[in-house]
């Protein structure tokens, strides 16, 4: 069955883009134009994910995200125009599980949902091994691949590596990286996480990289970018 998708935008125009792509992927959609709307239609449609605009007329979106979450597994993509650093932490650290800005690209809008469907359907329990192009982690053992070739990892290294594995294809804010790494022992600056992240990457990456393994979302936090 094609996963359901419901779009909440006040604006028709957007909410008629999305369909078109939508459904051209696949998809089966449903609409909502403000938040009452959208609480109503998750409960009866239940939802493989969500792409939800901020600014609606009733109420903001970043109040919706717990809402429409609940305590199910619904996927929750936020499409909207703002574009400052706050609101995308804020609504990351809310719950959603991707931020994608208007205008957007079509194209990168449906990866990332691909991304976010399949990664809620092995979210539980979380999968023991993560694999991306030639890496693999090894979640139980500790154990991280390129290829046949064993990396060797620093515990800080392969603490903040598993943080991104376990969200791969998600951005995981600067936060959410810190308290799962350093579990609140101490209090490291985003400095050091940039210095552990950077020393990832050259671990991580081939010779010749086509792109970096690990992407950096400016001001909000970092991504272990999945094959899409």
């Amino acid at each position: 069955m094609p996963a359901k998708i419901l779009v909440v935008d006040d604006e028709v125009s957007i909410r008629r883009l999305l369909r078109n792509t939508l459904e051209r992927a696949g998809y089966d959609v449903v609409e909502a134009a403000d938040g009452k709307t959208a609480i109503h239609v998750a409960a009866a449609e239940h939802p493989g994910a969500i792409l939800l605009d901020l600014g609606l007329p009733d109420r903001d979106g970043l109040g919706l995200i717990p809402l429409l979450r609940g305590g199910g597994d619904t996927t929750i993509l936020v499409v909207s125009a703002r574009d400052a650093t706050d609101e995308k932490v804020a609504a990351l650290d809310l719950g959603a599980d991707d931020y994608v800005t208007k205008p957007f690209d079509t194209d990168e809008l449906l990866a990332r949902l691909r991304v976010a469907l399949r990664h809620r359907g092995a979210a539980d329990p979380v999968p023991k091994i993560v694999r991306r192009g030639e890496l693999t982690i090894d979640l139980d053992r500790r154990l991280v691949h390129r290829g046949a070739d064993e990396l060797h990892l620093t515990r800080k290294e392969y603490d903040v590596l598993a943080v991104l594995a376990r969200h791969i294809g998600r951005v995981v804010t600067h936060n959410r990286i810190i308290d799962a790494a350093w579990g609140g022992d101490d209090d490291p600056r985003i400095e050091y996480l940039r210095i552990v992240i950077r020393n990832l990457r050259q671990k991580l990456e081939a010779p010749d990289p086509v792109g970096s393994v690990i992407s950096n979302e400016l001001g909000v936090g970092y991504r272990l970018r999945a094959d899409t």
